[in-house]
């Protein structure tokens, strides 16, 4: 579907009053999709599509993973969380899996944000270097 510059910067417009401290209001977002489907402003269905691209965004940013060569205790799990919490805020949502490749360590991503201190990637870039 093709959506015009009119609609997508309508649907950010509306993204960025759905926001509350930097955060996404579910409240706010649901009200102004019913008032959008009441009142049905001239592309419509392309703000609709826009709004939805951009809460998908918004809810892939806030997905973390967490890799390890073993399965972490909960402490392990709960200093990672701890330490996200204070870089990217309280609402991740968190998924712990195994990946015996790595090795050991850790390999995170947070949205689009990846930290590698697992040993196949120390590997990897030392044979980089070569």
């Amino acid at each position: 579907m093709k959506i015009s510059k009119v609609a997508t910067a309508t649907a950010r417009r509306i993204f960025r009053l759905c926001q509350t401290g930097g955060r996404l209001d579910e409240a706010k977002l649901a009200s102004a999709v019913r008032r959008i489907g009441q009142e049905k402003p001239r592309g419509f269905r392309g703000i609709l599509f826009a709004l939805k691209r951009l809460v998908r965004l918004e809810i892939e940013r806030r997905r973390v993973t967490v890799e390890s060569a073993t399965e972490l205790d909960q402490a392990s799990r709960d200093r990672v969380i701890a330490g996200l919490a204070v870089k990217y805020g309280a609402d991740l949502t968190f998924d712990f899996r195994v990946n015996p490749e790595l090795l050991g360590g850790l390999k995170i991503r947070v949205g689009n944000d990846v930290f590698d201190g697992s040993v196949k990637g120390r590997l990897d870039r030392l044979a980089q270097a070569f």
